[in-house]
């Protein structure tokens, strides 16, 4: 009965997807809806995009076992990137009718810029991708009692995803996740109650986690433990901001005002919203002590075995239905979203400034065939991992915490960022922080923190020391005037 709802509900939404399809008369339709999303629309995107796989069964479990502490991430930073966007870049970004972020970095600097920033972009989504398809293959295995195995499950899932996102574009995702967000907010609500209440209830709960010590949120100890924390924090705070599927919400909206609200709603609903997965997590605990044997296990996976464990093993049919519900919709909303991103910069940013004066129908194809293209990369990534989910998400904004953010923000706030601060920054940036990885990935300073700091440099020297006599300069776009032209 369980796996005829599944079934159910995976075809409503595809049907929902296929429909929006109708839409999709150009590239413009496809990657930014065409810039029409209404207020509800635009933070429904915006919530359902953040809240993903990993929020529901990764951050959960994290905290189950290391407390507030080890998820300063995820809420905390990944919720303050998007009032970050809301309140510094959104404006900007709406006012220069860009098609993808990475065409802010031809416009400001230079098309070598542009392909350089394209690919670590669109490297950057294979880790936040191929975690929604674990999470998909996570809940075929556990709802098919074992009987599909975790990896078959997700190419099943990749599939679905792939099915109605590479005809509908941005339609599909915007559509689907409206009703989405619906079910997730409806779904997890219930099961936070049910669940809460079979734990003796929310008090019982919060001060079980309390006597733990759950909620101690500042790290203990020294430098490197400040400095870890520090890091993790600024990787989902400020290396999610030059990400495509946060500009293209913003782009989407109907208007600058929409693109401001929309995305400080989605970045405050989200933020109170992650802590309903939190909290039934910690109930399952409280119900069954035993699920903490999961977080010995040598696969670091199996803790986010907890949620679905409970649900199905302790709770009523219409309960699993609820919950189940609101995790597909929780995996699908940011799955979709997060194959079209990386689609996009790679199309329009990495190979379209190779051909020029290529048609708007054969760019429409060509983005097609890139989705399918990264959708077959980012499978083979998430079969081949052994990370958790909320590890995936935080390994993959490195990259552009590293090379992406300070073009952009010096790009937008310093009138004398130029071309060879912007090279410099990308490379050094890049440079360093994989040369620690590779030679002292445990040092005292996290690598992220080495990159973030040499791309720092390299804008500063580049833009100072290197610029050439009268070379050409590249107005900063101030965020509050228009600039127009997608393909200047």
């Amino acid at each position: 009965m369980l796996i005829s709802f599944v079934l159910l509900y995976l075809l409503v939404s595809i049907g929902i997807g296929l429909w929006a399809a109708q839409r999709v008369h150009n590239s413009k339709d496809y990657l930014i809806a065409g810039r029409s999303l209404p207020l509800y629309m635009n933070t429904a995107t915006v919530f359902a995009t953040w809240f993903g796989a990993e929020t529901v069964l990764s951050v959960s479990a994290t905290f189950a076992k290391d407390g507030l502490g080890g998820i300063v991430a995820d809420p905390f930073g990944s919720s303050l990137c998007l009032v970050f966007v809301a309140l510094f870049f959104a404006r900007a970004f709406y006012r220069m009718d860009l098609l993808t972020i990475g065409d802010f970095y031809r416009k400001r600097y230079s098309k070598p810029v542009e392909v350089i920033t394209g690919v670590a972009i669109t490297l950057s989504y294979l880790g936040w991708t191929s975690a929604q398809m674990t999470a998909l293959g996570l809940v075929f295995s556990v709802l098919s009692g074992g009987a599909i195995s975790l990896s078959a499950g997700i190419i099943i899932g990749a599939a679905i995803v792939l099915g109605y996102t590479i005809w509908g574009g941005m339609w599909s995702v915007a559509l689907t996740d409206l009703f989405q967000s619906l079910v997730i907010i409806v779904g997890l609500v219930m099961i936070a109650w049910l669940v809460g209440e079979m734990a003796g209830g929310a008090g019982k709960v919060v001060a079980t986690a309390s006597e733990a010590g759950k909620f101690a949120f500042w790290p203990r100890g020294g430098a490197k433990e400040w400095l870890a924390f520090l890091a993790a924090w600024m990787t989902m705070a400020l290396g999610s901001i030059p990400q495509q599927d946060v500009f293209q919400r913003v782009t989407s909206a109907k208007n600058e005002q929409t693109a401001v609200r929309g995305t400080l709603l989605g970045g405050l609903i989200y933020f109170a919203f992650a802590f309903v997965p939190i909290f039934i997590a910690y109930s399952a605990l409280v119900i069954d002590p035993e699920m903490s044997k999961l977080f010995a296990s040598e696969d670091a996976r199996e803790v986010q075995r907890i949620l679905p464990e409970l649900i199905l093993n302790r709770t009523p049919l219409w309960a699993q239905a609820l919950f189940f519900g609101a995790l597909l919709s929780a995996i699908l909303s940011t799955a979709s979203g997060a194959l079209l991103a990386p689609t996009a910069i790679c199309t329009e940013n990495v190979i379209r400034p190779f051909y020029p004066h290529m048609s708007d129908r054969q760019f429409l194809l060509l983005l097609r065939t890139v989705l399918v293209t990264f959708t077959l990369a980012a499978l083979l990534f998430a079969l081949n991992s052994r990370s958790t989910m909320y590890e995936m998400v935080q390994n993959a904004y490195k990259v552009t915490l590293v090379s992406c953010i300070v073009p952009l923000a010096f790009g937008l706030y310093w009138k004398r960022a130029n071309v060879q601060g912007a090279t410099l920054a990308v490379i050094l940036g890049l440079g360093s922080w994989v040369a620690m990885e590779a030679l002292s990935p445990d040092a005292a300073v996290p690598p992220q923190l080495v990159g973030l700091a040499f791309s720092v440099f390299g804008m500063l020297f580049g833009s100072i020391a290197m610029r050439a006599p009268g070379h050409p300069h590249h107005p900063a776009p101030h965020p509050g005037a228009p600039h127009h032209g997608a393909h200047g």
